[in-house]
């Protein structure tokens, strides 16, 4: 009987990877992508048990172990570049003025959560440049501008559809702006920030529509806006930073094209996962919540915050603009499927066409 549960188990395993290999959009595969964590440890405790308790002397026993071993490997392959066990992508920040560096906040509220008060102090507590807080609506928006006076530059689109957005900042915004890049209920936002030292930075934040049953069908309008502002960032005369809930993990396939596209390095890379979602369930975590930025910063700090009742930790990463030390850090590189497979995507939404809606008109 222990043998036909373990086997059963690793033939449910196999298949979700090997729908993890489709590049097909389909939220039925894309979900594949995104418990890599977990199916990899799986795969080892059942490889383990096997081992210990069916018959070694038996050929299925060793079919057992090989199949649940190929996922392991498999699935670890994807993930190793967010564990201690590879070098880091982005150099630890030189000493060198507060005057260069810029504190980002990202946190998902979950629009019913009403905990604004706890998340509130833990801005206080971390003293962030910007804050950007997402799914949020009209109530959110009414409780988080006790940040206005500490925050005097905004960008404001409170929704009720769980795309809502609000971005605060103490350094100065220009060029400021809300765009529907791909969905008309799906905004993002864009500004150039003005550190203290003058220098300025390309800033996007973005909370594209994931791939479920209950929202869009496929991964095309996701993968599509993510394409559209990594190009945009490539071609940026500004140093980039592009944070926000992707609804993407940091090793899926699209994510890697995204990170190739645009040219952008993760701190999370030799650092740790940094998982951010499901906040209320310890075993089924992933990392959604992303900061991203060009070579020309180097990293202070990152770290995951404190829960406040919403389905997302907040996450805070601290920036130091010095391209004399990040200039040697390697970007991601594109080759001609990777070119190929951005147009393709991009060009699945005949709307990719930027919607700009500035506050004020």
């Amino acid at each position: 009987m222990l043998f036909w549960i373990l086997a059963g188990c690793t033939v449910l395993i196999a298949l979700s990877t090997l729908a993890s290999i489709l590049t097909h959009e389909g939220w039925w595969v894309r979900v594949h992508d995104f418990p890599r964590l977990q199916l990899a440890a799986i795969s080892a405790l059942i490889a383990l048990l096997a081992i210990g308790l069916l018959d070694r002397t038996s050929v299925p026993t060793w079919v057992l172990v090989i199949a649940n071993a190929l996922c392991m490997l498999y699935q670890g392959w994807w993930i190793l570049p967010y564990t201690r066990l590879v070098p880091t992508e982005v150099h630890r920040a030189a000493p060198g003025s507060r005057d260069n560096a810029i504190r980002v906040l990202n946190t998902n509220v979950l629009t019913p959560n009403r905990r604004a008060r706890q998340l509130l102090d833990i801005i206080q507590d971390n003293n962030p440049d910007i804050v950007v807080a997402l799914e949020t609506d009209r109530w959110w928006q009414t409780q988080l501008d006790a940040l206005d006076a500490d925050y005097p530059y905004s960008l404001k689109c409170p929704l009720d559809n769980l795309y809502g957005m609000l971005v605060y900042s103490r350094l100065p915004f220009t060029d400021q702006k809300i765009q529907y890049l791909v969905e008309d209920q799906v905004p993002s936002a864009h500004a150039l920030v003005t550190l203290p030292s003058g220098a300025q930075v390309q800033f996007h934040a973005l909370h594209p529509a994931p791939p479920s049953p209950t929202e869009n069908e496929a991964s095309t309008e996701r993968d599509a806006e993510l394409v559209i502002v990594g190009r945009a960032a490539a071609e940026a005369r500004y140093p980039t930073i592009i944070s926000g809930d992707l609804n993407d993990v940091a090793w899926s396939a699209t994510t890697r094209l995204f990170r190739k596209v645009s040219g952008l390095l993760d701190p999370r890379v030799g650092r740790g996962m940094f998982n951010t979602f499901h906040a209320s369930y310890p075993f089924i975590r992933w990392p959604l919540d992303h900061l991203f930025h060009s070579d020309h910063f180097t990293l202070v700090q990152m770290k995951r915050l404190p829960f406040f009742g919403s389905d997302h930790f907040p996450i805070l990463v601290e920036l130091a603009l010095q391209p004399q030390y990040g200039k040697d850090q390697p970007q991601p590189e594109t080759d001609q499927d990777d070119r190929r497979w951005a147009s393709e995507k991009a060009a699945e939404e005949e709307v990719a066409k930027t919607d700009v809606h500035r506050p004020g008109e």
